[in-house]
């Protein structure tokens, strides 16, 4: 489960709605102080996650001169289903991001964790990902399937989803730490609650068993960036180091920042991120 310290939203960050042809997305947007952007950033969250995952990285990124914007995927939060007829297979939720570039023109993808396997497969499945994608960073996401402890806690849940619905899990995933904040509980209940059963089961099921597609992405053509916070459980360390050396991609690490760098290590994050995107503008 993503992490999250505060919902506060700083000033310069709006609330907006992208509509595509594939459905209406909810967002954060911000973007830099001169209104020319040097590029524009895309920000993907992962399982159970939202756009309010990357309020922390937002202003600064504006302000190191970037357009950025974050969303809630499909079935998540905000966005809910997005359109009549949903479906939330991976594929489906990569197809989402194809039609937002399509809207926003190209742009840096950022994928944290789960929202790194739609990003990943939103490249590989581009007619012309070179031309789609500015670039693509992996943000505490490993090659394959996670560890053997996190698949046995996705299996816990895909059992618990059988019988249960969704809401009602709360308790059972409810943050242990008695120093987060009560609003910011009061969020992650309401989030949690909103998010579509079918699409939870089916991301479950695909980090239990997702293959690694590295080889794949490496012949993408868009430049790699893999970010990884530390310690981490969901993805061995080892496995992102040793996936950023197949991919040639740029690896930096952020000790102290755990799953949610975004959120323990911010400013380390934004540092990694636009020195990437700066060193290909």
């Amino acid at each position: 489960m993503s992490q999250i310290l505060s919902i506060a939203r700083p000033d310069s960050v709006r609330s907006v709605r992208l509509d595509t042809d594939r459905g209406t997305f909810a967002a954060f947007t911000a973007g830099p102080p001169d209104g020319v952007p040097r590029g524009t950033a895309l920000l993907v969250p992962g399982f159970n996650g939202s756009k309010e995952d990357f309020l922390p990285l937002l202003p600064g990124l504006a302000e190191a001169g970037y357009r950025v914007i974050a969303i809630d995927q499909r079935g998540q939060y905000e966005t809910g289903p997005a359109s009549e007829s949903p479906s939330y297979a991976p594929e489906d939720l990569a197809s989402d991001l194809l039609a937002l570039a399509g809207v926003l023109g190209p742009v840096h993808l950022v994928g944290h964790s789960y929202g790194g396997l739609v990003s990943r497969l939103a490249v590989l499945n581009s007619p012309a990902a070179a031309s789609t994608w500015a670039s693509l960073t992996l943000l505490n996401f490993g090659p394959a399937a996670v560890s053997e402890s996190t698949r046995e806690r996705l299996r816990l849940l895909l059992d618990a989803l059988r019988t249960t619905p969704v809401p009602d899990l709360w308790p059972f995933l409810r943050p242990e730490d008695g120093g987060v904040p009560e609003e910011v509980l009061s969020f992650l209940s309401d989030r949690w609650a909103r998010n579509a059963p079918e699409a939870l089961r089916l991301a479950a099921e695909q980090m239990i068993g997702e293959p690694d597609r590295s080889g794949a992405l490496r012949g993408s053509g868009v430049p790699l960036s893999v970010v990884f916070g530390t310690p981490e459980e969901t993805w061995p360390e080892r496995e992102a180091a040793a996936m950023a050396r197949k991919l040639g991609a740029r690896y930096t690490e952020i000790m102290g920042g755990g799953h949610s760098p975004n959120v323990y290590e911010p400013e380390a994050v934004i540092e990694a991120l636009t020195g990437f995107w700066d060193a290909l503008t």
